[in-house]
Formats: C-alpha cells, structure tokens, sequence
C-alpha cells in the first residue's frame, strides 16, 4: 500500500506566485493567439509539479489481533445461591467463542470487594482495564455480574459494545431488615425510638408478618411478630450504661436467596442523665465532708445528704423522731422511693431506732432488685448497733468480729484485686515502693470475717479491707475503715480516693467496662481484638462464628492479670458472633448487611442506560449463553440469541519507504522540450 506525498522544495507561498506568474504567461499568450501557448502551459505544469517534488510513500504493515475484555463478578453478591455456578458457566462458554474467532485475543478481569463497603466497582474496573489496553483493537466488553453495579456514574467513554451476562434467576426472592435510624447515645431509663423495616425483594411469597428477634448484649432474645413492608418504630429502654449492643433477626425462610441481610446491629452508647445518691451518715466526722465534697464536685450527681447531727445518747429531752433539723422524710426516702436512687452509702451508720426494721428490709429487697449499697464502716459497724445486726445481714459480704485495729498501715491489693478492674491498676496512682504503692497510711480498720464476694483491697495482716458481691440483681461494697478520707486529704501523699470511687459506682452501676467477668471485641479496620476479662486462672478457647456460618477457635493470651486478648484478621465485612463459656459478645465490622446484601435480585435495570449508550445488550445466562457475531462500528450489537463484536482491523506500521516519482532532471528535461517544442510551433507559424 502506497501514498503520494508532496514535499515542496521551496515555501508554497513562493510557488502559488509563480503558479500565478505562469498563468499569466499562458494567457497573454492564447490572447496573442501564439500557437504554442498550450505548450507554454504544460512546461509550467511540469516545472510546478518538479518544485512540489513529489514522492510515493509505501508501509509494510502487520495486522493487530482484536481484544476482547471479559470482566468477572466476584463480590459477595456472586457468591449466593448457584451465580458462582452461573458465572464459571458462561465464561468457560464465553471464552470458547472467543478462542474459536480468528484474530481474536481475550483479556480477563476480576471485580473484587471493594475496600470501605464501596460495593461492585465495575465500572471503575473496566475503566482501569481500558487504561491499560490499546483501544484501538478493543471489539467489545463482556460482563457476567448480577446487575447490582454502585459506580454507573463512573463509566468511561467505550469504544466498543458493553455487554451484560445477567446471573441470578427470574424466581429468586429474598427478605432483608434494615435500620432506618438509631442514635449513638441515649439517655438511661428514657425510650428511644429505632427505625426498622423488613422487605420481600423479588418473587417473594405472600407474608403479611414475620418473626422478630431482638436481643441485648447476647441475651436471650424477645420475639415480636411484625408487619413486612411497613416503617416499624420500635421504642427501646437501655438496660445499663455504657455500650449496649442491640440485635435485631429474624429467622431465614425456605428458598430465600441468603440470610446475611436478615440481622441487624445497634450500638447505642448509654448515658445517665442524672447519677441519684443517697448518702447517710451516722454522725459528724473528720471524713463525712469528704464524702460529700466528693459527691457534690461531680456535676452529674444528684446527692441527698442524711445526717444524724444529734445523737440519742445526749440527754436533752428531745424526741428520737427529732433529731435532725429539719423533719426529714424518711418513710418517702426509704420505702416509696428508694428505688429512684442509684446507689446508696452509709456512712459510719448505725441503728439508733431512727430507720426501723421495715425500711432496712425495704432496702434488702432494693439491693436484690438490682440496687447498690456501699457501706464505709466505722467503728459503729463493730459494735452491737451496727447495721450487720439488722436485715441488711442477709446481702453483706463480711460480717465483723468485732474487734476494731487502730494502728497505722497501707491499704494493699490483693491478689484477686489485681485482676478485678475496680482495683486493678490503682497501684499506677502512687509511687511504687518495695511493699507496693507508697499510698498514704489509714489508722483504723474494722476486722471483718468474709462470707463471700470478692476481696479486693487488704489492710493490716492482709485482713479484707474492701469486699465486693453481687446479691441477687444488685451489687454491694463493703469498706472495712473510716479513715479513706486521709488520701483525699493529702496525708502522706494520698491516694486515689476519688478514681476508687468512681470506678466503685460504675462497677455498682454495672458499666461494663468494669464487669469483671465479660467477652468484648475491638475492631482496627477488619481486624479485631478479642478481649475476656475474669478472675479465674484458665479460660477456653473462644468461638468466632463469621457473618457466612464458619466457626473458627481462638486460644486467649493472658496479657495481664485478669485479661485475656487475641487477635484475629477478619477475612470479611459483616456481624461476627464470640462465645467462650457462659459469655458471648457480637461486634460488627461495617454494616451488619454490607452494600452488597442490601440488594441481592439480580436486575437489569441498573446497568440499562449505560449498556443502551453503547449499543450493547443484556442477556440472563438462565436463557442460555448467546453467540458472537460481527457488527459495524455504530450498528446495533445485540439481538435475538447473540451480542456483536465490532472488529478493528488494527494494524501496526513495520516499515515505512519514501521514493521519488519522477527524478528532477526528468522533470526539467520535458519541461525544456515542451518549450523548445512552443518555439519551434510558433517560428514555423510566424
């Protein structure tokens, strides 16, 4: 194949003067009526054609193959129900009819999960794989996906027919749930409302109501029967504070497509509005202003302070029930609203006939129902007043013997206490010293002898200094001193009375941060952190089940006292279910149902519009797989049975040659004869 190029040996504004310049000639001359001026003209010609010198281009050429791109769905989508099946079908289909054509090659890709629950990018794919093809040999693009596509607004200028081979199957159906709106935080013992949904996608069966579960913190859950299809509003009261994890489910159906979208999961962060304390205190001492100024520096606490400021024993003739300053309410206090305080202290109380037996069993029953009393004994706890001889016997851990130690010593954490989270670390707060923390002395403890719970904290002789239990639904603490208020008072150096005291409400509270025995998780991107906290020497292995059924063991690490950690790289997005023992914990990494289960019925309707721009068409692979047939740039690409491939024809350019026409000297040779030639016409003439 060869192409005639001009290469003018001088500038072709210089040559249209001349070409002007001889015309001119050629006209004066047959207006002179000159019998050679049709020569004059060919001379010229010749002399024009000789300065555009021209010269024959020839390319020898090697034909380019076309390029067929075939790309792949392998998102999570792809892999429910039989699509899997599906997709290796076609392609192996697909690729025989392209290894069948000549000069044809095939280029694979693969969409993939996208990072951060972006979903399907194929769009963003078949634009990085055009990037990476010459797209001048591109015939066509294939894709064998679902039709659920998250990046259409991504398309890239095609140039060839797209194509869609449609998995899935006409009579699929699946239900999903999904939280409309759920707040982070929430306010202890207020309703909050939750946004929930159930749907039937695709050719669902008729179902007026499904079968709800809902369960907190891995509780057993509560089922509901619900409306499908309707905006539900569910109200909620959280149970504890800090984070509550809410599960809702409902039960997978026979034929539906998967059951990754039938769970859902809130974390809702619980906050009390308010912490009510009711203190009271036997009768004035060096530490009650303590407990009070503790009390009261925390603006989040509503106090109500109690205190006998007249004692019995002065004989002065005033009535027990007056011995206050104000007529106090005891009777609304203790009986009719004794469940609205958050926790209770008594302070250096003892029984004076003041609070009868009623409002003591009043406050038994308040601890079993899920209340918290925190005793600070003083030497009134030891003496045949004290509040051990009363109903309140029946929940305290320790009963005293009564023997009071007045010598000076350094409170202590036990063994257990170092794995207890209200003790554990407390030693961080003072200086170490060879005996443990260089806190600063107390100078009385009440000898106590346990009858359970937990010791946290010792004194003199490793004597129980501080004993935690669980008595029914509620939580008590027994401190066996007075004299915590020598730490908030400096007294050789202190110690942390305030952080013991606020890691001893919340524990009262049951903030789970400070459960002692309890199965949490922390997630980094798809990597979680499995922690177990417990006070027993040996735990098992937890049981991770994933967000597709598998179950995999972990063996937990003791990290330090009290804590055991594992760690496990979470192969994909969605709710993770951890068991070991009687504990279990669920933590969700994204979306419980990630983007790629929100819509699971394969569909044409998202990639339409895209594939109508270029002519393509979308065929369902349950039909059967079409055939391949060549169409014309423009035309049409799909029809009854096949889908069309536009061949490019490319080629590339081996070797390019560049040979004169006519030589130069030809050239001026016929241009002298045509005017020797005019001459002698128009001498012979003349």
């Amino acid at each position: 194949m060869g192409d005639v190029l001009f290469d003018p040996l001088i500038a072709l504004p210089l040559i249209y003067v001349i070409a002007a310049f001889a015309l001119g000639l050629t006209l004066l001359s047959l207006w002179r009526g000159l019998g050679g001026w049709w020569l004059r003209g060919l001379a010229a010609v010749v002399l024009l054609a000789a300065l555009l010198n021209p010269s024959l281009q020839t390319e020898d050429r090697e034909t380019l193959s076309d390029i067929v791109i075939v790309v792949v769905d392998e998102t999570a989508s792809q892999r429910i129900a039989d699509r899997s099946d599906q997709t290796a079908d076609a392609f192996e289909q697909i690729s025989a009819a392209v290894a069948a054509r000549p000069n044809t090659d095939l280029r694979v890709v693969q969409v993939t999960d996208a990072e951060g629950d972006a979903g399907t990018t194929l769009m963003t794919t078949v634009a990085q794989v055009l990037s990476e093809e010459p797209r001048a040999r591109v015939a066509g693009i294939i894709t064998i996906t679902d039709g659920q596509v998250h990046d259409t607004d991504l398309a890239p200028d095609l140039p060839a027919p797209l194509h869609v081979l449609l998995t899935g199957r006409e009579g699929d159906w699946d239900r999903r749930l999904q939280v409309n709106n759920a707040p982070a935080f929430a306010i202890l013992g207020e309703e909050v409302l939750l946004g929930l949904r159930l749907d039937d996608q695709g050719a669902a069966p008729v179902a007026g109501t499904a079968e709800l579960l809902i369960s907190v913190d891995g509780e057993e859950p509560l089922r509901f029967e619900v409306p499908v299809g309707e905006d539900l509003e569910l109200p909620i009261t959280l149970p504890h504070g800090g984070m509550n994890v809410i599960q809702f489910e409902t039960p997978s159906m026979d034929g539906e497509l998967t059951d990754r979208n039938n769970v859902a999961v809130v974390q809702i962060n619980g906050v009390r509005d308010r912490l009510r304390v009711l203190l009271v205190s036997g009768e004035p001492h060096a530490g009650e202003r303590t407990w009070r100024n503790l009390l009261k520096s925390d603006s989040s606490v509503d106090l109500v302070h109690f205190t006998i400021l007249r004692p019995p024993n002065k004989q002065d003739g005033v009535p027990v029930d007056e011995l206050s300053l104000i007529a106090f309410p005891t009777r609304e206090l203790f009986l009719e609203k004794v469940d609205e305080f958050d926790l209770i202290i008594f302070d250096r109380y003892k029984r004076r006939g003041i609070l009868p037996s009623i409002y003591i069993d009043s406050i038994r029953d308040y601890v079993t129902n899920g209340g918290a009393v925190l005793i600070a004994a003083g030497p009134d706890f030891a003496s045949a007043d004290s509040l051990y001889r009363s109903p309140l016997a029946d929940i305290l851990p320790a009963s005293p013997t009564a023997r009071v130690i007045e010598d000076g010593f350094r409170p202590t954490i036990s063994e257990l206490g170092a794995k207890h989270p209200v003790t554990k670390g407390l030693d961080t707060f003072a200086p170490a010293g060879p005996d443990g923390p260089e806190w600063g002395r107390w100078f009385r403890q009440i000898e106590l002898s346990p009858k359970g719970g937990q010791t946290v904290m010792e004194g003199i002789e490793g004597k129980p200094l501080l004993v935690l239990d669980r008595v029914g639904e509620g939580r008590v603490a027994l401190l066996a001193s007075d004299h915590a208020w020598l730490w908030n008072r400096g007294f050789e150096g202190g110690g942390p009375q305030l952080e013991l005291l606020r890691r001893l409400a919340h524990w009262m509270m049951k903030e789970p941060e400070l459960e002692e025995e309890t199965l949490f998780a922390q997630a980094d991107g798809q990597q979680i952190t499995i922690i177990r906290r417990s006070l027993l020497d040996e735990i098992g292995e937890v049981t991770v089940t994933g967000p597709d059924g598998t179950e995999i063991t972990l063996s937990l690490e003791e990290v330090s006292p009290g804590r055991f950690e594992a760690v496990y790289d979470a192969p994909e997005i969605g709710l993770y279910r951890l068991a070991e023992g009687d504990q279990e914990a669920v933590i969700a990494l994204g979306p419980t149902a990630p983007r790629e289960f929100i819509n699971t019925i394969a569909t044409q309707d998202v990639l339409s519009p895209t594939v109508a721009t270029w002519r393509g068409g979308i065929v369902p692979i349950e039909d059967g797989i079409p055939s391949l047939r060549n169409v014309s740039a423009g035309r049409v690409a799909a029809g009854r049975g096949w889908i069309g491939l536009t061949p490019r024809d490319a080629y590339l350019t081996a070797d390019v040659r560049v040979t004169s026409l006519v030589p130069a000297w030809l050239l001026l040779l016929i241009a002298a004869m045509l005017s020797v030639g005019a001459w002698l016409r128009e001498g012979r003439r003349s």
